[in-house]
């Protein structure tokens, strides 16, 4: 499911594809950690301004890069979590003592599996893919869906169908499984 291919070399060696290929994931986990998305991409974006200062420093292997990403994130959003904690209403909302390790590596796998479910739905065929995307993902009715798209029901039930089929090859029944659990109990 995480297999580290071609483009992974060519993102390293290309800081603007590498940002295209993290920043999502990356934001993703800073915002599990602060709840603030604002916050979350200005903390990103700096953990990436700090990778390319010392980029040289760091190996080019991409899982490498990958980790010291997550690493600057984590630990720019603990010290902001820090700074904050000085806010009692702050204090109240989130104390800084939910942030186990295992809490942080939660948020890291929930931004890596969404990162992946969002590539695997962009590869489908354009209207499969706009199905999942109002149906799974923003909860739209099947009505509701042909209506927008200008299409039947039946239309909507058979691209659905298609889609859900194409996914599940391309991840397997256990990710598939994950899948249905987030999104469609949600």
């Amino acid at each position: 499911m995480f297999s580290k291919n071609d483009d992974d070399i060519i993102c390293v060696s290309k800081p603007e594809q590498l940002f295209k290929k993290l920043y999502p994931r990356l934001c993703d986990f800073a915002n599990y950690m602060l709840k603030d998305k604002e916050l979350a991409e200005d903390m990103v974006q700096d953990a990436f301004m700090v990778y390319l200062e010392h980029r040289e420093k760091i190996s080019s292997n991409f899982n490498s890069v990958k980790s010291f990403l997550y690493s600057a994130v984590k630990n720019a959003c603990l010290n902001k979590i820090r700074h904050n904690n000085v806010i009692d209403v702050y204090n109240k909302k989130n104390p800084f003592d939910i942030y186990t390790d295992t809490k942080i590596l939660e948020g890291i796998i929930h931004a890596e599996v969404i990162a992946e479910i969002y590539e695997k739905i962009n590869a489908l065929p354009p209207g499969c893919a706009m199905v999942i995307r109002y149906g799974y993902l923003e909860g739209l009715s099947n009505s509701e869906i042909a209506a927008l798209m200008n299409v039947s029901i039946n239309t909507v039930k058979s691209q659905k169908k298609r889609a859900l089929a194409l996914m599940k090859i391309h991840f397997g029944k256990a990710a598939m499984t994950l899948f249905i659990l987030m999104y469609v109990n949600n």
